[in-house]
């Protein structure tokens, strides 16, 4: 356990999220979980989408960068290159990792990098106003889908299961003390680690309530499932419908992207910057007084 005075989760900023949101659930959480792995604030580095789940930086007095849609994953990956004593997590939603993001998903998992995504599933755009997203399911009326959504969904879960992502785990935002503990699995694992959300958006998504995800789900370490065996764990990425499946789906101890890349074991960019600061004050210089 750190010694220092651990400064304020919150910035004090206005929360703006719809009441009710599950936003608020998967702030909680996390909260929880960085306070009660005792890591120093100032060594986190949080990355947020595009989407109502961007607000969340705006709320945490940790290091952040609010980036451009669906690059989430490359932001967090190149935080951790360039120092990798961070504690990196990366926050997304639906639309911006499943969707303009997913090109960017397979590269994370086979670089296996020591960071953590985290990403808010509401099965619709919400920032927009509902329109239809890559997990909204068949048959489910959004903004863009009066007759009813026709495209089969994306599933997130059994697709990094697939390409045997490290660590792959689903919490639902309306139980704030299960998804404390697999966020902190996740920081705590060695490697890359998604952590899907079940986030009810109560303004636009009118099926997926918090009632409708409590009569169905589940708890996978319950059950006695083994998050080692990869058979077991793509069969229970499967269910959805009369039963849903949360917790730690798969895990595999495997080396990181920092074990392996030789310029980041030997001698990664802030070993640099902290030997040079000079060139980085000069590089610094060149970029803001740059005009066309």
């Amino acid at each position: 356990m750190s010694i220092y005075k651990q400064p304020p989760a919150e910035t004090g900023a206005i929360i703006t999220w719809c009441p009710g949101c599950g936003n608020f659930g998967i702030l909680q959480a996390f909260k929880m979980a960085i306070r009660e792995l005792g890591i120093n604030p100032y060594k986190v580095a949080i990355v947020t989408g595009i989407g109502c789940h961007g607000k969340l930086a705006n709320y945490l007095n940790y290091n952040s960068i609010h980036t451009i849609h669906g690059r989430v994953a490359p932001m967090i990956t190149a935080i951790k290159l360039a120092n990798k004593e961070l504690t990196v997590i990366g926050f997304a939603g639906d639309g911006d990792q499943y969707g303009i993001g997913m090109g960017h998903l397979p590269h994370i998992i086979r670089r296996n990098p020591d960071v953590t995504l985290i990403v808010h599933n509401n099965t619709v755009y919400g920032l927009t106003t509902g329109q239809a997203s890559p997990t909204t399911e068949r048959g489910q009326v959004t903004r863009t889908t009066p007759w009813g959504q026709w495209e089969e969904p994306i599933n997130p879960i059994a697709m990094a299961i697939s390409l045997r992502a490290s660590f792959v785990a689903r919490g639902f935002a309306g139980d704030v003390q299960h998804l404390k503990w697999l966020i902190k699995e996740a920081i705590k694992h060695k490697g890359f680690s998604l952590v899907d959300v079940l986030q009810p958006c109560v303004t636009f998504d009118r099926l997926h309530t918090y009632m409708w995800y409590r009569k169905r789900i589940y708890k996978l370490e319950e059950t006695g499932h083994d998050p080692t065996n990869w058979e077991e764990a793509m069969k229970k990425a499967y269910e959805w419908g009369d039963r849903i499946p949360i917790g730690i789906f798969y895990r595999e101890e495997k080396p990181t992207m920092e074990e392996l890349l030789e310029p980041v074991k030997n001698n990664p960019p802030l070993a640099y910057l902290k030997h040079e600061p000079g060139k980085i004050k000069d590089l610094l210089i060149r970029m803001l007084s740059y005009t066309e």
